[in-house]
């Protein structure tokens, strides 16, 4: 988690929504990323969604079902459903997302018939360190828009 939180103040760094993402096989990083939506011009730029890209392209895979993710903020429904898709074994996030996550929220993605794959899912891991980098961030963008 540790990686992930590093990825997350990369994108703080660089002026994106302060998200980081790390995928692991057996113990062995194959895979890190920070959101990139304002860089790449792209809503679907999640840190997520591009791990499981540089994952699946190192694997030459589109199957991921060994790989574990770790991830700062719990992921929305487009996150999932390609975690689902990709069949990551493990999600292990830190903060909640009471808004847009796609776990803990009333429309939580599992709760229903509709998943494809359910991988493991663990939360609250370095929760905390999770939610001040995304707290500072916003608390930033409010201070300059006075």
């Amino acid at each position: 988690m540790l990686l992930a939180i590093e990825q997350a103040k990369l994108a703080f760094k660089n002026n994106e929504i302060p998200v980081g993402a790390v995928i692991v096989e057996e113990n062995n990083v194959i895979a890190c990323a920070y959101n990139k939506n304002i860089a790449l011009n792209d809503s679907t730029a999640h840190a997520e969604i591009l791990a499981i890209k540089q994952a699946c392209e190192f694997k030459k895979t589109s199957r991921l079902e060994n790989c574990d993710i770790y991830i700062t903020l719990e992921p929305c429904f487009m996150c999932m459903g390609a975690i689902s898709l990709a069949k990551i074994k493990r999600v292990y996030y830190g903060a909640s997302e009471k808004k847009f996550g796609a776990i803990e929220n009333e429309a939580n993605i599992f709760s229903k018939k509709l998943s494809y794959f359910k991988p493991e899912i663990y939360s609250g891991i370095s929760e905390t360190e999770s939610q001040k980098i995304l707290q500072q961030f916003f608390k930033n963008k409010r201070n300059l828009s006075f």
